[in-house]
């Protein structure tokens, strides 16, 4: 008798998919814990700087992506590709506008268009997966 096997694939899908969502809640939780630590302990010092709007674009940005990777981490679980895109870009973009509204270092806020580029790269990849039907 053949004993079955289950596909290395198959396996890898399902602890990949089990650490994706583990990923999505914890970027979720940071997305909120940021969005309140800007909005209230960093009130003064995001107004001081001029940067409550630079703040609060990285805080929406973060929250919405972190809201996808939730979307693809439980129904989409093959599209990784698209999941890193958008770690990468919540990591560049949103952290890039976090550190530059504390900060006003220039230089940190040249990642923002490179973590912006990945979040686009990971929409285009969601949709080309989406079109492959799989």
């Amino acid at each position: 008798m053949k004993e079955e096997k289950v596909p290395m694939s198959a396996r890898e899908l399902t602890d990949s998919a089990r650490a994706m969502r583990v990923i999505a809640a914890l970027f979720g939780f940071a997305a909120v814990a940021l969005g309140a630590f800007g909005a209230h302990a960093l009130r003064g010092t995001l107004s001081s700087l001029g940067t409550v709007e630079t703040w609060t674009t990285g805080s929406i940005y973060h929250l919405v992506h972190a809201a996808v990777l939730t979307v693809i981490a439980l129904a989409y679980p093959g599209a990784r590709i698209s999941f890193w895109l958008f770690v990468a870009g919540i990591g560049l973009f949103c952290g890039s506008l976090y550190v530059y509204a504390v900060t006003g270092s220039k230089p940190v806020a040249m990642l923002a268009p490179v973590g912006g580029a990945c979040l686009l790269a990971g929409w285009l990849a969601l949709a080309w997966r989406g079109g492959r039907g799989r």
